[in-house]
C-alpha cells in the first residue's frame, strides 16, 4: 500500500539537484527541525547494504556547512564520516555538495548522460533521529542536457508524480538509502506481476531494444518466485518493483534493494528487435536475465530474511557473518533454476550453465584453504579485497555457496523421496523470519543466526544434515556431486582436454608482450618461478604478441611435458625461465541425463508444497 505520510509528519527534510553535470557535482541539503541539544552529529554510512566492504562514501563530500536561522553554525568533524554542529535553538541545515564519479551499482554517478544515486553515498544520517520520517525533494537540473530527464525509483511520492521531479517519503533512515534513484532520459517497460506492478528502466543507448521480450520474460520469472515463496496467496513482499538497469559497452553487476535492483549490463546482453526470434535466449541475455533473477530473489533472501548481525544494519563498521553462503550462495543457486521452472531456459540449458559453476569451483586451489563459513567471514577483507593469489588462497561464498544449496536440496530430495526440498526450507526461513521483518510494529525485524539455520533445516527436512554443515560449509571438502547426483539419473564427467599445453595462468593484455595477471597455485608457470606481474615477450625465441595473445598459437607446436625457454620483464628486469608445459587443468564439467534416468527433476522441479 502507498504510503500517504504527509509533509507535517516528516521530521527530516533532504534535498538533492545536480548541481554541475560537467563536474559530476551533487548539491545536497539537509534539515533538522529539532537538533540535539547537546549538538546535532551527523555521519555518511561506510559501507553500503549487499557489497561487503568499507568504501568511506563521506570521502567524496567535497564541501559541507552549517547554518541556523540563515547564520553560520560552526561544524566540527568527529572522524572520516562524521561531523557534530554546535548546539543550536532552532532548526538546522547542513550544505554539501558530493562528487559523484562511480559508475557502478554501489555509489553515485552524475553527468550529462544520466545522474545516478543510493542514498548511502549522498544522504548523512542524522544520529538519534534515523527512525523518523525522511522527506527527500529531488530537484531538476538546471543543465540544458537534463531537459528530458526523468526520476525513476521505487521510493514513494509524496509532492510528485511518478516518473517526475519533487518530493519523495521514506519511513526512517533505513528505508531512504533502500531506494536507488535513477535520472536521466531513459526506456521505459511495464508489465504486473501477480497483480504488483514491475517497471524497467534502461538507460544508456540501446538501438532496438526489444522491450516486450524483456517485459515478458522478466514477468515469467518474477511471478515464478513470487509464488515460490506464498503458493497459496502469491503475494509478494512489495506493492511496486523497479529494475534500474545501467547499458554500457562492457559490464556487470547487480545490487539488491527491498523494492528494486541496480543492475548495469553490457548492451550486448539485452535483446534486439534485430535478432532473430529464437524460442530460448542467447549466452548473453540469459547471462541478463540470470542477474535479474538473482537480484530479484533477494528481495526475500537477505533483504528480509536476513543474518542477526544485519538486524539492523551498523553502517559505520564491518557487520561480519558467517552466513553469506546461505544469503548469497543459496541466491546463486536458485537465480538461474527459477529461468529453468519459469520456462525461459530448457533444462540441458540449465545443466550447462551449473556445470560451468562446478568448473569454477574446482579451479582454485583456494577451496581446499577457505571454508564458505570463512569466506563469508572474511568477505570484508578477502573476497572484496581480491589480488592475484585470490584463487590460490579463497573460495566464492557465491559459486561454492551455490554447490552447497545444491548439495542440500540433492540429499533432502533423495532421503525423503522427493517429499521435501530446499525450497521447504527456504520457504520456513521466509515464514518465520522473513515475511514481517518491515512490520510497522518493528515487531518482525529479527534476523537469523547460525545456530537457527542448522536447527530449522534439520527440523524441516526431517533430514540428518550434519554432515554437510561440517564437511562443505564449515570445512573445505569437495562436495561430491557426482554422487549426490546419481540417484536423480545425471551424470557429471569431466572433459578438460589434458593434451593441450598451458602454462596454467591467466594472462591479460599489455602491449609489450602477455602479462601474467594471476599464477595457479602447482601450474607450469608456478613450478618455473614466474610470477604475476611478469610480461612474457618471447617463447623459444619467438615473440609474443599481447593484443592480441598469440601464445595459443606459439604452444600449439608443442606437447604436454615439452620444456620451453621463456622470456618475460619482471618491472623493468628481462628474465629467462625454463618452463615445463603442463597439461590444461581447467575443469570443463559435464552434466548429462543418463539414458533412462529421469533428467533433472530433482533439480528443476519445485516441491509439492
Amino acid at each position: 500500500m502507498k504510503k500517504t505520510t504527509s509533509k507535517k509528519q516528516a521530521g527530516l527534510q533532504y534535498t538533492i539537484v545536480p548541481k554541475d553535470l560537467a563536474a559530476h557535482l551533487f548539491n545536497v541539503t539537509v534539515t533538522v527541525a529539532a537538533p540535539s541539544a547537546e549538538g546535532q552529529v551527523f555521519a555518511l554510512p561506510a559501507w553500503i547494504p549487499g557489497s561487503y566492504m568499507i568504501r568511506e562514501f563521506a570521502r567524496n563530500i567535497v564541501r559541507i556547512r552549517a547554518e541556523s536561522g540563515g547564520e553560520a553554525v560552526a561544524l566540527t568533524k568527529l572522524d572520516k564520516h562524521s561531523w557534530q554542529a554546535a548546539p543550536v535553538a532552532g532548526p538546522l541545515s547542513l550544505h554539501y555538495e558530493v562528487y559523484a564519479w562511480d559508475l557502478s551499482v554501489r555509489a553515485a554517478h552524475l553527468d550529462q548522460t544520466h545522474g545516478f544515486f543510493n542514498g548511502t553515498s549522498v544522504f548523512l544520517r542524522v544520529l538519534g533521529q534515523e527512525h523518523m520520517p525522511h522527506q527527500v525533494d529531488i530537484q531538476r537540473p538546471s543543465d540544458p542536457a537534463a531537459s528530458d530527464w526523468r526520476v525513476a525509483t521505487s521510493l514513494p511520492e509524496l509532492g510528485a508524480k511518478r516518473y517526475g521531479f519533487g518530493t519523495y517519503i521514506a519511513g526512517d533512515y533505513d528505508e531512504l538509502i533502500d531506494h536507488p534513484v535513477e535520472m536521466a532520459d531513459f526506456a521505459l517497460g511495464s508489465f504486473k506481476a501477480h497483480g504488483v506492478q514491475h517497471d524497467i528502466v534502461i538507460t544508456g543507448r540501446v538501438p532496438n531494444l526489444d522491450m516486450a521480450r524483456l517485459q515478458q520474460d522478466l514477468k515469467a520469472i518474477c511471478e515464478t518466485q513470487i509464488a515460490f515463496f506464498e503458493p497459496k496467496t502469491r503475494k509478494a513482499p512489495m506493492d511496486r518493483y523497479v529494475f534500474l538497469t545501467m547499458a554500457v559497452g562492457d559490464g556487470y553487476g547487480g545490487l539488491e534493494h527491498r523494492a528494486s535492483t541496480a543492475l548495469i549490463c553490457a548492451r550486448a546482453d539485452l535483446p534486439t528487435t534485430a535478432a532473430p526470434k529464437t524460442a530460448e535466449p542467447n549466452e548473453g541475455y540469459t547471462k541478463f536475465l540470470g542477474l535479474c533473477s538473482h537480484e530479484y530473489f533477494h528481495t526475500w533472501n537477505v533483504k528480509r530474511i536476513k543474518p542477526a548481525v544485519f538486524a539492523p544494519y551498523d553502517l559505520q563498521v564491518e557487520n561480519y557473518t558467517p552466513l553469506l553462503w546461505l544469503f548469497e550462495g543459496f541466491t546463486s543457486y536458485y537465480d538461474d533454476l527459477m529461468l529453468v521452472r519459469s520456462g525461459i531456459i530448457s533444462e540441458a540449458t540449465y545443466l550447462k550453465l551449473l556445470g560451468k559453476t562446478v568448473g569454477s569451483v574446482l579451479r582454485g586451489s583456494g577451496r581446499t584453504k577457505q571454508s564458505v563459513a570463512e569466506s563469508s567471514f572474511d568477505a570484508w577483507s578477502k573476497y572484496y579485497r581480491q589480488d592475484e593469489n585470490a584463487p590460490n588462497a579463497i573460495i566464492s561464498y557465491y559459486t561454492k555457496g551455490s554447490l552447497v544449496g545444491l548439495a542440500f536440496d540433492l540429499t533432502i530430495r533423495a532421503k525423503t523421496g522427493g517429499a521435501k526440498s530446499l525450497d521447504d526450507v527456504m520457504r520456513a526461513l521466509w515464514e518465520r523470519y522473513g515475511r514481517d521483518f518491515y512490520a510497522k510494529d518493528g515487531s518482525g525485524a529479527r534476523g537469523v543466526t547460525e545456530r537457527d539455520v542448522e536447527a530449522l533445516f534439520e527440523e524441516v527436512s526431517g533430514v540428518r544434515l550434519k554432515s554437510i554443515f561440517e564437511r562443505y560449509i564449515r570445512g573445505t571438502e569437495d562436495i561430491p556431486l557426482a554422487k549426490l547426483y546419481a540417484p536423480f539419473g545425471i551424470k557429471l564427467t569431466d572433459e578438460r582436454k589434458n593434451g593441450k599445453p598451458s602454462l596454467d595462468a591467466g594472462i591479460g593484455r599489455d602491449n609489450g608482450g602477455a602479462k601474467l595477471t594471476q599464477v595457479h597455485e602447482g601450474g607450469a608457470a608456478h613450478q618455473a618461478g614466474l610470477s604475476s606481474g611478469d610480461i612474457l615477450v618471447a617463447v623459444d625465441g619467438l615473440r609474443v604478441n599481447g593484443n592480441p595473445c598469440n601464445l595459443d598459437q606459439l604452444f600449439a607446436r608443442y606437447r604436454v611435458g615439452d620444456t620451453v625457454t621463456v622470456h618475460a620483464f619482471r618491472r623493468d628486469e628481462l628474465m629467462t625461465f625454463e618452463v615445463t608445459l603442463q597439461g590444461d587443468r581447467v575443469p570443463g564439467i559435464l552434466l548429462s541425463a543418463m539414458p533412462g534416468g529421469r533428467k533433472a527433476q530433482g533439480l528443476v522441479r519445485p516441491s509439492a508444497s
